[in-house]
């Protein structure tokens, strides 16, 4: 059934239809006796949950056989940590790269933001009192950027690609200092110096588990050392540890490795008896093979700023966070799709959303575990103090005090259309760009603006987080999402072969009922495969003698179905179509003409007009007009009498529609 989402519906009829519906049947049942949470915590028992805490409200549950605390644990000056991180509900700004962002990152001193895409570009973004500002674009590789990563001192940034070919950057300058031309493919890449070491070492890990360490800075490509008997498998992931002076390396077959990032120490393995801060002699007696037990890898590492704790995340989608002296876990946080399943019929506010773009979310967080490249998979992310995790899920970007086990804030729920990817975070106050004199850019730094900048599953976009809601925008030049790039050569001679709005497709509409004429503004210009099929449907007659078959009081009338019962119709090419979401076309008024669906990118024939303003379907269904007269007509029609599925008892019908170009 085709049908848009009531959220004041109470009938007995389902909401979400289609393969929505399939997303809501494959959640877990739900079970009185399970934990209100959906995540468990290991080792050295952190958590604790409180009586009568509401379902859903606590993040984390105690571990097995651990009793409940009595009382909650709690962060001193909680307030103070969370007002150094993004607080806005929405995104600020958005920017264009030409094809799918698949890393970011952020260099420290220097202030800039990094990000590349899967063709191979690289942007930098240096980061102002408000806000992000281009500066420089490299087309870095010939094919897809498999690791980006920034040195501790914010100095140097590399890139490795799958043309089996590593960058070196100035991120100071902005430049390109060094290529070396590899004989394998690299899979992951990491700065491990920090300022004041003689070699500026990078070490590069390959699929058959051997690193290399180079000096960034030589003429010479020969490695200064090669490691391979650290790992049995291919290298997933590295991080540097500053503070410990020690790196972090991950391999296929789910095992953690520490290693000394010192020349003189020859890039040795870590245990308690070659480094003092080391609290173990044998790794049985860590958690580092946690994620080997469990059949999984890690895919990210990352490294909190006082170097105690670092974070993984993997296929299995927990984010786990160790102690890194011990290599115990600390917190294991279940993102399962099941476990969201269950938080979803928890009815806690604070992580429900309506229950269709619930089931998008789940279908594309399905697509996403299908087809998203391992080295683009999320990262979980430490805050400045080190008593905040933040990693993105289908609700937005969770924001989770590892004290008292809550999850603090989400960020960018209300983003539906995005599924939220790696993240990058600044806190402080931007340094003044002593190179930008009289530009008056930097004047104001006074005040801290603590910055978010997100990739997301599939999108050409990279997105900026901040304290401050988006402004409106009337036109693409104002609005939020910036159009800064061309579209690519393909994008023109698809769009070359669409027919013009002059021959093909109509300004308006005037729809015949057998209750009066219906007189609709069309949008061309903004939705413009939208209103072809519409006006290809009515020129062809497709919509003639079509019944009204859905009417909902104080909600809106369906129609388009030529089967008349709300599982037919198609689009002019065959099949479905994909959505045409514009900011500034929303179901804010009643009146409104929209497309009808069964999820993401599935329109086809049938079509809806709102009889109340209807916020709630805002991104999920295309608008593309509006009623300018016979507004009569169509309240006539939302009181008609209709039985028990909503249909009118007697028939409602489309005679004809006549077109203006």
């Amino acid at each position: 059934t085709w049908r848009p989402h009531c959220q004041a519906l109470s009938r007995a009829h389902p909401v979400e239809t289609g393969a929505m519906a399939d997303d809501a049947r494959d959640a877990p049942p739900s079970n009185d006796d399970e934990r209100a949470a959906h995540t468990n915590v290991t080792a050295d028992g952190d958590a604790g949950v409180a009586a009568g805490a509401a379902p859903g409200d606590w993040l984390l549950a105690a571990a097995e056989g651990t009793k409940p605390t009595k009382k909650r644990k709690t962060l001193a000056h909680e307030s103070v940590y969370l007002d150094a991180l993004p607080s806005a509900s929405m995104y600020e700004k958005s920017f264009m790269h030409r094809d799918t962002v698949t890393h970011v990152a952020f260099a420290p001193v220097h202030d800039f933001f990094i990000t590349a895409s899967a063709d191979g570009h690289l942007k930098f973004w240096k980061k102002r009192h408000e806000g992000v500002e281009f500066v420089k674009h490299f087309r870095a590789h010939a094919s897809a950027i498999v690791g980006l990563c920034v040195s501790a001192d914010g100095a140097l940034c590399a890139t490795i690609g799958e043309d089996k070919t590593a960058k070196i950057y100035d991120v100071v300058n902005f430049d390109m200092m060094a290529m070396m031309t590899l004989e394998y493919t690299p899979t992951a890449c990491e700065f491990i110096y920090k300022k004041g070491d003689a070699v500026h070492a990078i070490a590069i890990g390959d699929g058959d588990g051997v690193i290399r360490v180079y000096d960034a800075m030589s003429s010479s490509a020969a490695p200064v050392k090669t490691m391979e008997k650290l790992h049995r498998s291919a290298i997933t992931a590295m991080r540097y540890n500053a503070a410990k002076m020690c790196v972090i390396s991950a391999e296929g077959k789910g095992a953690l490795e520490y290693w000394s990032s010192k020349q003189e120490d020859e890039y040795t393995a870590l245990t308690s008896t070659n480094h003092a801060q080391v609290g173990f002699s044998y790794k049985l007696d860590t958690d580092l093979y946690a994620m080997a037990k469990a059949k999984t890898k890690a895919l990210t590492i990352e490294v909190s700023a006082d170097g105690e704790q670092f974070s993984t995340t993997g296929p299995d989608r927990r984010v786990r966070v160790f102690r890194w002296s011990t290599g115990k876990l600390r917190k294991d946080i279940d993102e399962s799709l099941e476990g969201a399943g269950h938080i979803q019929r928890s009815g806690n506010e604070k992580y429900v959303i309506e229950d269709i773009d619930f089931g998008r979310r789940l279908a594309v967080d399905r697509e996403m575990s299908k087809t998203l490249d391992e080295y683009a998979w999320p990262n979980a992310i430490f805050d400045e103090s080190g008593n905040f995790i933040i990693y993105s899920t289908l609700l937005g970007i969770k924001v989770v005090n590892l004290v008292t086990n809550q999850c603090s804030r989400i960020i960018g729920k209300v983003e539906n259309t995005e599924r939220f990817t790696r993240l990058a975070l600044f806190q402080g106050v931007p340094h003044k760009d002593k190179r930008a004199r009289g530009s008056g850019k930097d004047v104001k730094v006074a005040e801290k603006d603590p910055t978010i900048v997100a990739c997301a599953f599939n999108k050409v976009r990279m997105y900026v987080f901040s304290s401050r809601e988006p402004m409106e925008g009337d036109d693409a030049a104002s609005g939020r999402d910036v159009f800064n790039e061309k579209p690519r050569a393909e994008e023109i001679l698809a769009a070359s072969s669409l027919p013009s709005a002059s021959t093909g497709v109509a300004k308006s509409v005037v729809i015949h009922t057998t209750l009066g004429d219906i007189h609709i503004q069309l949008f061309p210009n903004e939705c413009p495969k939208t209103c072809e099929n519409f006006s290809t449907h009515a020129r062809n007659g497709y919509y003639d003698g079509i019944v009204i078959h859905r009417v909902i009081k104080n909600f809106m009338i369906q129609t388009g179905d030529p089967l008349g019962d709300g599982t037919g119709g198609q689009s002019i090419w065959g099949g479905e179509f994909a959505d045409e979401i514009v900011r500034d076309l929303r179901h804010d008024r009643p009146f409104t003409v929209s497309m009808a669906n069964c999820g993401p990118n599935t329109n086809g024939s049938q079509f809806f007009i709102t009889t109340v303003a209807t916020p709630w379907l805002d991104g999920k269904h295309t608008v593309f007009g509006r009623v300018t007269r016979g507004s009569d007509v169509v309240q006539a029609i939302e009181n008609a009498k209709t039985d028990k599925r909503d249909r009118p008892l007697e028939d409602i019908t489309m005679l004809s529609m006549k077109l203006n170009y």
